[in-house]
């Protein structure tokens, strides 16, 4: 019998990260995961920008969210960016960019946790100033920063932080999520 993959079950959004480096052939490793996603025809909707030259790296995290301060041990962030009109754009809004690049990071994420890492996506960050930085042209969008890291310790972080790592997985049920034929009207 088939089962879930062990790298869907085990990535969590751990945030205790070593600063330990994560050597080239793993970056070039989880980045090849990324670019093999599918996306609609093959347009290939992703662009990453690998960050982890020290200078770069301590500027980008300047403008990372207070919440997120766990981040600034990580040797590696990826910036994930994407435009509307570098994929298939559908009647009724369906504008394939941006599931197609969230594809790409689902595999990237997955990849990392192969590789030994955590795997961390973020929204807490000043989206401006890390497109200047990184000289993203402005017209396109930067998703999210995928954070990565070897397991660190957790005294390096909050009370709340070192309690989440601690805790169970959650998630809802299937059936919160999942429905069979029509959408059932117990959802919101």
């Amino acid at each position: 019998m088939k089962e879930l993959l062990p790298e869907i079950r085990e990535r969590r959004a751990y945030r205790a990260m070593s600063d330990k480096p994560v050597p080239d052939k793993v970056v070039s490793r989880i980045m090849e995961a990324a670019v093999l996603a599918p996306s609609c025809f093959n347009n290939q909707p992703w662009r990453f920008i690998v960050v982890r030259e020290a200078g770069v790296l301590g500027r980008v995290k300047e403008h990372l969210s207070s919440g997120n301060y766990w981040a600034k041990a990580a040797p590696l962030i990826v910036a994930v960016c994407t435009r509307a009109d570098f994929d298939c754009q559908l009647s009724a809004g369906r504008d394939y960019a941006f599931f197609d690049t969230g594809m790409s990071v689902a595999n990237m994420l997955l990849q990392g946790v192969r590789e030994g890492l955590y795997t961390h996506p973020i929204a807490g960050f000043s989206p401006l100033p890390i497109k200047e930085i990184l000289q993203v042209p402005e017209d396109v969008t930067l998703l999210t920063l995928v954070i990565f890291g070897y397991p660190g310790e957790t005294l390096a972080l909050n009370e709340k932080h070192q309690e989440a790592e601690a805790s169970g997985r959650q998630r809802r049920a299937i059936d919160g999520n999942v429905a069979y034929d029509r959408w059932p009207g117990s959802w919101v």
